[in-house]
């Protein structure tokens, strides 16, 4: 079984330009925020300005999450919140040393640890649910649309209860807003913009995702109303998400239901490029089989209804032809990333087993993989708290920007070179799904575990959360989904340059709105942070 060359370089080109547009965003709002800094100061500055000439004292919704009693009542004379960094173990430098060049460290240890979770979802926990639904003879239906979905998302989940349990802040919930926003909108710009030709969509995967998603961010909204999340109100997500898989079940009979009654077609696209179907290839017809990674070979097959037998032999043969080729045949660019990614691979392959090559390995390599998942995503959390602390950054606005984005950059990737092979309704699916996941189970779990087990007050089951900012959240949140369903609806669900451009210049307008409201622009959103 042979690989289109085309097919390969293509892989790469996109590869390689997404792992581009990560350094631009990195380093574009790291230099932003630093140039601000030196030029008008810092937004901590700005906050408690404004916060003399508003009182910020009548604003009880902006009271955080406590370690104690006692410290509740210092925050609520101080009038500021805990730096999210004193919930870390010291890096060993001053904020005067890293502000001299040493921040360099943490920047290229959060970079890694994006490439590193990436590695871990691709490579180990995507094959490994595959073989364990597989056997379970879950519905194919039910695994692309759920279980795969959450496979890609857990990163997200693990970076809430960072966010919930140790730095008791906002980094957790901004990560999943800003990954979700950054889902229903960049992706399907880049997917846009990135599609050759003209390609139809089908309407229903996309309705069905958007209904379900509206009603997971009206349910999420209700639970703001009053900057407490109850336990039963954080189970009730939980419960949403198993809800949301039951209906996924009954897929195919909705389906069927919905095109009965609403009989609806897509319209001739009409465009610059020759229309096609979504079901034929946008790649070189000499090609027997494309793919672009192992694990989302896997979801690809699942959703064309391969048998896994047939699916696993070919990922068989697809990794022995990957370590058969070595990377010094290729160019320079190609020999630098393979040595800084060795190390990954490495160590991945030393700590968990194949389930590839093994299938009795399936639940130890998705149980390591877990664990990985989880080491990994505290220490891009204490990468990504050092840097916002170094430069007054807030820790929402790190988490909408850079967390969100490197934690969906690999997702990105994903719903491109699908969208290539013409698999474009799959790959927005894919996208929303994510969502759905992060909304329901990567908030509510962590939320629930926390004020049923663990609350910082005993006999106060709740979480306390800056409401009005995730007020604000919610909003983009909503904003964006109506956005890309009547950007899809206006252009007939097709998907081309106009819709990447319109979903491209709506994602820019509303991340600058959120960043301008997270840094108290328009009027008090959140606490400056108390001096440390």
């Amino acid at each position: 079984m042979k690989i289109s060359p085309s097919f390969v370089n293509t892989k790469w080109k996109i590869t390689k330009l997404m792992l581009l547009l990560r350094f631009l965003l990195i380093f574009g709002v790291i230099l932003i925020f630093y140039l601000r800094l030196l030029i008008i100061g810092t937004p901590t500055d700005l906050i408690q300005n404004k916060a003399k000439e508003n009182d910020w004292t009548s604003h009880h919704h902006f009271k955080r999450s406590i370690l104690s009693v006692k410290w509740h009542e210092e925050e609520k004379t101080a009038n500021c919140s805990r730096a999210s960094i004193l919930e870390f173990p010291p890096d060993g430098l001053d904020k005067s040393q890293r502000l001299h060049g040493w921040i360099v460290l943490h920047i290229v240890l959060v970079f890694y640890g994006f490439w590193f979770l990436a590695a871990i979802c691709d490579d180990y926990m995507v094959p490994a649910i595959e073989q364990i639904c597989s056997n379970l003879k879950i519905d194919r239906d039910v695994i692309g649309a759920t279980i795969m979905a959450a496979a890609v998302s857990s990163p997200e989940l693990f970076m809430n209860f960072v966010g919930t349990f140790i730095t008791k802040g906002d980094i957790g919930v901004s990560a999943i807003v800003g990954s979700a926003v950054f889902n229903m909108l960049a992706v399907p710009a880049c997917c846009g913009l990135f599609a050759m030709q003209c390609l139809k969509l089908d309407w229903w995967p996309i309705t069905r995702d958007c209904l379900i998603f509206l009603a997971a961010i009206f349910t999420f909204l209700g639970i703001l109303r009053d900057g407490k999340v109850m336990w039963y109100e954080a189970a009730g997500l939980v419960s949403a998400y198993f809800l949301y898989m039951l209906i996924m079940y009954f897929n195919r009979k909705m389906a069927k239901t919905a095109r009965r009654l609403l009989q609806s077609c897509s319209p001739t696209p009409r465009g610059e490029y020759r229309e096609v179907s979504e079901l034929s290839s946008l790649l070189p017809k000499n090609r027997n089989e494309s793919a672009f990674s192992l694990a989302n070979e896997a979801y690809l097959c699942l959703e064309r209804g391969l048998h896994s037998s047939h699916m696993l032999l070919y990922l068989e043969h697809k990794e022995k032809q990957a370590s058969i080729r070595s990377p010094w045949s290729s160019q320079g660019h190609s020999k630098i990333e393979f040595i800084f990614h060795w190390p990954i691979t490495f160590v991945l392959w030393l700590t968990i087993p194949n389930c590839r090559r093994r299938s009795s390995f399936k639940y130890l390599t998705f149980s390591l993989a877990i664990v990985w998942t989880a080491i990994i995503s505290y220490l891009v959390a204490f990468g990504i708290t050092i840097i916002g602390d170094t430069l007054n950054i807030p820790d929402s606005v790190m988490g909408l920007t850079v967390l969100a984005a490197g934690m969906s950059i690999p997702e990105a990737v994903c719903s491109i070179i699908v969208t290539r092979q013409g698999q474009a309704s799959t790959g927005l699916s894919n996208s929303l799904g994510s969502n759905t996941f992060d909304i329901l189970l990567s908030l509510g779990l962590p939320w629930f575990i926390k004020a049923y087990f663990v609350p910082d007050i005993p006999e106060q089951h709740w979480v306390s959360l800056n409401s009005n900012g995730l007020t604000f959240a919610g909003i983009s949140l909503l904003t964006s989904l109506l956005g890309l369903y009547v950007i899809f609806a206006c252009q007939g669900f097709t998907l081309n340059r106009k819709v990447g451009f319109s979903c491209l210049a709506l994602y820019i307008a509303l991340m600058t709105f959120s960043i301008l409201v997270q840094l108290n622009i328009f009027f008090p959103v959140n606490l400056p942070i108390c001096a440390h």
